[in-house]
């Protein structure tokens, strides 16, 4: 072996041999082991001849794509200073493109004795049969000129997408592909994403990732793949046809439909867990570089994150595997942006959350990834873990108020337009301020964590049993409302009723400012049968029945034309926050708002006026929104006009009267859009 070069990390192939480079810095010896073609039988092994700035590295010539490996590293098993190094466990190469082989859970995977996992002595099973392991790729690839989309903020409309769920059970897909990037990328299913109008699918992870121990006992899997393992290479599972290069294909077709591809990740923790958990990776590799650690208590792991253990990214070589992963998946994969889970424990100083801290300058300032579309999740477990409207002004945040705020108004209860209004205009006493727009606030209704849109409105309660975990498990305050009867039924003024609302919640999402994030299937009448956090279900709880296209083409023509509407009209998604003239709150007797309106407990009726400025162009339309929570009729006087009011959306009905109005009977709980302009505006 040569001693080969320290960078780039990982195993990269130059043509006629690999350089292979690991950091560890408190590693005493780091062994390469090569295995045969079907990754069982170790064939070589070869130390590592050179470490420069804690990194080890070395190079063999005549090896190439296709190479299967793992390291085994040699230092102190030492949890009481923090180290946990055990040569017997082979493991993962954090920059690895692929893995090769699945987990198989085993005694052999966990680096302490099992007799007594206190006593500071080292397991010394050998791991290499039980674990994945790393392959040396080529990323040769035919991008056919692929162009990213670059969908304005302003305009984008996110679909919140599982790659499997939602091709498993589609018809005109082959089965044999069904749940794969290459089924994401069928003309069936492109199609289907453009005709509903989104511009950009988020993917829920596809990082490469493990099923939970508990689970596999239970004959369960990690479904949602919130449980990296290796943060470069794609989810095995997702490749039907095991060619990696099928993940570009995939985006190569979306981006030829004009669509982003934003993928969820999950740098903040690793499927290691806590100090009960298996040495895959970064534990065996360097655990006090690459985990964050009690500083009295190095045996014990910071669970900012509640999943175990929290990434480390205070650390300079921590944080440049985190940037060199965003960058790969830009570059090499051509992916469009991001949604962080559990943001803020990456932006964890010493001191705590910090929107100036390295994580983010290090993105800010980064040529490429400075470009793509950056989403946080605001919130983790830890102190002071709840940061939404904190980060900086380039980034997108979940907004849970907007969620829990549009619920609560549909559902009824009271005291509730000042904070609705706020979610309409775009939340702005979160967002407006270091010059953030209304598109940093990503709306949502519904997610993959929680109530369907179709669970919402039928369950009080969530029904969690198939979890296995006595219902204990997913989120107690869900804001939903069942109508009368908990689950399925045939009562027609009930099912009338869940529709109308279903329709309601909808058009909040999709009418107000912000950037939209729909989650796939909504628009379909999804449920999940009162499961609000099937994270770990597999089957048809989870999987798209595409027989609803059927059954609910109504609800997905109404989403339909709501995006119309929203593409249309330049009011509905202003690229700044307004206060002016554009803007004004109505009575149901026309007048504005006052003060005591606003604060009435009894008002559920209010209109929501959107003009446009004379250097608006070219739609020049002046829109109402009206929102009736009551559950009686109100009658509505309309602003006065020159040029009238004709109804363009109901939530009650698919084809209201475009006859011109001054005054309507708004039917209770119920959604109308009005426009008054010069024709320009006009959206049939």
């Amino acid at each position: 072996m040569h001693e080969g070069k320290p960078s780039p990390l990982g195993a990269s192939w130059d043509g006629h041999g690999v350089n292979f480079a690991l950091f560890s810095a408190h590693a005493e010896k780091v062994e390469l082991c090569l295995f045969d073609e079907i990754g069982e039988r170790e064939i070589a092994r070869y130390e590592l001849p050179c470490v420069s700035d804690e990194v080890w590295h070395g190079y063999l010539p005549g090896l190439g794509p296709g190479t299967i490996y793992g390291y085994r590293v040699f230092g102190p098993y030492r949890p009481d200073l923090g180290h946990r190094f055990n040569h017997h466990k082979l493991l993962i190469d954090p920059y690895a493109r692929q893995l090769h082989g699945t987990l198989n859970w085993s005694r052999a995977l966990f680096g302490y004795d099992s007799a007594d996992p206190e006593s500071g002595v080292a397991d010394t099973g050998d791991s290499a049969a039980d674990v994945p392991k790393s392959v040396v790729v080529d990323e040769a690839f035919d991008w056919q000129d692929d162009r990213p989309p670059r969908v304005p903020w302003s305009k984008t409309i996110i679909y919140e997408v599982h790659v499997r769920g939602f091709t498993r059970l589609h018809p005109a897909i082959d089965v044999a592909r069904r749940g794969s990037f290459s089924a994401l990328a069928s003309p069936d299913v492109i199609t289907y994403l453009q005709s509903l109008g989104i511009t950009s699918i988020e993917l829920l992870p596809v990082h490469e990732f493990v099923d939970d121990k508990f689970l596999v006992e239970k004959n369960l899997v990690n479904y949602w793949g919130y449980n990296s393992v290796g943060f470069f290479a794609p989810a095995a599972r997702y490749l039907g046809s095991g060619d990696r290069n099928e993940f570009k294909t995939m985006v190569r077709e979306l981006h030829r439909a004009g669509i982003e591809v934003i993928l969820d990740v999950v740098y903040n923790h690793t499927a290691e867990g806590d100090r009960t958990g298996p040495t895959l990776s970064f534990r065996g590799i360097d655990n006090a570089s690459y985990y964050r650690l009690l500083e009295d208590d190095p045996r014990e792991y910071i669970n900012d994150t509640g999943c175990g253990n929290t990434l480390n990214a205070n650390h300079p070589r921590v944080l440049q595997m985190i940037i060199d992963s965003l960058r790969y998946w830009v570059d090499e994969m051509h992916v469009d942006g991001f949604r962080f889970d559990l943001a803020v424990s990456l932006a964890r100083e010493q001191h705590g959350f910090d929107s100036h801290g390295q994580f983010f300058e290090r993105i800010r300032h980064d040529p490429v990834l400075s470009r793509v579309k950056l989403i946080a999740e605001p919130w983790d477990v830890g102190p002071g873990g709840y940061q939404l409207g904190a980060f900086p002004a380039e980034w997108g945040e979940w907004n849970d108020r907007f969620r829990d705020t549009a619920r609560r108004f549909w559902r009824g209860d009271a005291g509730l337009l000042p904070g609705f209004a706020s979610a309409l205009h775009g939340s702005n006493e979160l967002f407006e301020h270091n010059e953030r727009r209304p598109s940093a606030s990503v709306n949502l209704i519904t997610s993959h964590d929680g109530f369907t849109l179709a669970d919402l409105v039928s369950y009080n309660e969530r029904h969690n049993e198939a979890n296995g975990e006595d219902n204990r498990d997913g989120h107690e305050a869900n804001f939903s409302h069942n109508h009368g009867i908990d689950g399925a039924t045939d009562d027609p003024t009930i099912v009338a009723l869940r529709e109308r609302q279903s329709r309601n919640l909808l058009a909040t999402l999709l009418l107000a400012q912000g950037t939209p994030m729909l989650l796939a299937g909504d628009e379909l009448g999804r449920s999940q049968r009162g499961n609000n956090n099937a994270y770990c279900q597999d089957n048809d709880l989870n999987w798209l029945d595409w027989s609803l296209l059927d059954s609910n083409s109504g609800l997905l023509g109404m989403v339909k034309r709501l995006i119309q509407l929203r593409n249309h009209y330049a009011v509905l998604h202003y690229d700044r926050f307004v206060h002016d003239s554009r803007i004004d709150w109505l009575r149901d007797d026309g007048g504005s708002m006052t003060e005591a309106d606003w604060h009435d407990p009894n008002r559920q009726f209010f209109a929501m006026l959107l003009g446009h400025a004379e250097t608006d162009s070219p739609r020049k339309a002046t829109l109402v929104l009206a929102f009736n929570a009551a559950g009686t009729r109100i009658t509505f006087e309309l602003p006065a006009s020159p040029h009238g009011w004709r109804c363009i959306f109901s939530t009650v009905t698919s084809e209201p009267d475009t006859a011109a109005v001054s005054r309507v009977s708004l039917a209770a709980r119920s959604v109308q859009v009005f426009e008054s302009g010069s024709g320009e505006g006009s959206c049939p």
